[in-house]
């Protein structure tokens, strides 16, 4: 896998997380080597061989679900795979957006690319072709359950084929019209195609790719919120020493605390008996623990995203250096699913911490700063009501830090009896990252307050007064009462689509 100029090339190697991301949100383009193509040819040779020896193999010369018991005729190969998609197309709800789609259609090509799909070369060029020329299908949200994400990728399959609507050029039409508009024609299905293009986990690998882009991003932006909170609150820095953290080394912590001190380098927090207290409460002394655990969870939820980048969960698996086409049931996301279970449940965990210490430090008897933050006394409320969205915010990611994954109910006539609810997942993790943002852009915001009304600017560390300058260039010092929540609302987009190293200027 290599990148120039915009241009993604699989090349054999498997595409990484920032491959799909750049495809999804930075309109990469993808190229395809001879190496792929050749790997993708070998693997439809086994196809054509069972076909040719009209050997049992679910979804090329069976039904599907509980149809597997079924038996297609020669004459209906065809016009069964088309009919695929059209029968799978039942997703409800509002329409993706354009870069959750570009990314399941990526990962989709990711998965076919990894040589067990059999898909015919030209649908698969069909594909990639589609994605390069801005060709989106409109997808509906809901209707997967994570045994492949059925619903939306057969509403791709059918735009690509020509039905629905897709979106070109920031504008929905028929999908017909789309592929026209496109220079595109629909593709060329042959037999196992149109299975082909509905079985896989696209739409969860697909978002997951751009959660972990997001997630990376806000874990640096929160550390830098912790580290200002650390300046403003005047807090204990022993909880950062590596030498109590290395008497019992959790996961993440020695790493997170390190970061925390290179911020703080500089501060006159870290000379010795500047801060307050001797121990500070849980949600500042504890911070390397919390957040070390949000940081080895996002490594988990990484490794379990970049093994479905690198693999083929298709149903069945077409091994064609041993020239076998197996079932089995590598679509299952179980294990996936459970490392972000677990990320969703360690961003709750921050939120609180966040949460906690944005509390804190308007409270006088806590942090010694006036009530509320304001400067000019109780006749003002200050960042007073910001405490029910800072309230409402760590409620919401706490309800969906529940897990959803456990198995739902069957269905297929009972042979399909276990799914991961993959998608589900992956969009609350969405939501719990976009709150969880607001949360970090409140707690700079505060913490850049409690800095101005201590009138320590110049003592900050070199990290932290990065940030600082950062949050002061979007948002001023609040003074006179106003409107806050558009203050937080342009923090947070800015965090959204910068990398911490940024805020040097």
């Amino acid at each position: 896998m290599s990148k120039t100029d915009n241009i993604v090339s699989f090349t054999g190697a498997p595409p990484t997380v920032s491959d799909i991301a750049a495809i999804a949100r930075r309109n990469a383009r993808i190229a395809i080597s001879q190496d792929v193509e050749d790997k993708i040819a070998a693997a439809r040779a086994i196809v054509e061989r069972y076909l040719a020896a009209d050997r049992p193999v679910y979804g090329l010369t069976t039904a599907l679900g509980a149809g597997v018991d079924t038996r297609l005729a020669t004459d209906d190969l065809i016009a069964f795979q088309l009919r695929v998609p059209q029968a799978r197309a039942v997703g409800v709800g509002s329409a993706l957006p354009r870069e959750a789609v570009r990314a399941m259609m990526a990962a989709r090509i990711a998965g076919m690319a990894a040589g067990g799909s059999g898909v015919s070369l030209p649908v698969f060029a069909g594909l990639v072709e589609a994605l390069n020329a801005g060709f989106h299908p409109v997808v509906p949200s809901l209707g997967s359950i994570g045994a492949a994400d059925l619903a939306p990728l057969a509403h791709m399959a059918r735009a690509l084929l020509g039905d629905g609507e897709a979106e070109v050029d920031g504008t929905i039409v028929p999908a017909l019209d789309a592929l026209l508009k496109a220079g595109l024609k629909p593709l060329p299905i042959a037999p196992k195609d149109g299975h082909v293009l509905v079985v896989a986990n696209s739409l969860s690998v697909g978002k997951a790719c751009l959660c972990i882009e997001d997630i990376e991003r806000l874990f640096d932006w929160s550390l830098a919120a912790v580290a200002l909170n650390f300046e403003a609150f005047r807090a204990n820095v022993s909880a950062f020493d590596d030498r109590a953290l290395a008497a019992r080394p959790a996961f993440g912590q020695r790493e997170t605390a390190a970061r925390l001190r290179e911020l703080l380098s500089g501060s006159s927090l870290l000379i010795e008996g500047a801060a307050r207290r001797l121990q500070d409460p849980l949600s500042y002394r504890c911070a390397p623990q919390v957040w070390g655990a949000l940081l080895h969870a996002i490594g988990d939820a990484r490794a379990a995203t970049e093994i479905e980048l690198a693999s083929s969960g298709d149903n069945p698996v077409v091994l064609a250096d041993e020239g076998l086409i197996l079932s089995h049931g590598n679509f299952d996301m179980t294990a996936f699913v459970l490392a972000w279970e677990r990320l969703g449940q360690a961003i709750a965990h921050c939120a609180a911490g966040a949460a906690y210490r944005t509390m804190k430090i308007m409270s006088p008897g806590m942090s010694e700063l006036p009530r509320f933050l304001t400067p000019l006394g109780q006749s003002r409320t200050g960042f007073a009501t910001v405490q029910k969205t800072v309230s409402a915010l760590e409620a919401e990611i706490r309800h969906l830090a529940i897990p959803v994954s456990l198995t739902p109910i069957p269905v297929a006539d009972g042979v399909e009896d276990q799914a991961s609810m993959a998608p589900s997942v992956l969009t609350k993790i969405e939501a719990m990252i976009e709150r969880l943002r607001y949360l970090v852009a409140i707690e700079l915001v505060a913490s850049a307050q409690g800095v101005d009304l201590r009138g320590i600017v110049s003592e900050l560390g070199g990290g932290t007064l990065r940030a600082y300058r950062k949050v002061r260039e979007l948002v001023p010092p609040l003074e006179e009462d106003r409107a806050q929540g558009p203050d937080f609302q342009k923090l947070s987009e800015f965090i959204k689509s910068a990398d911490v190293m940024e805020t040097a200027s």
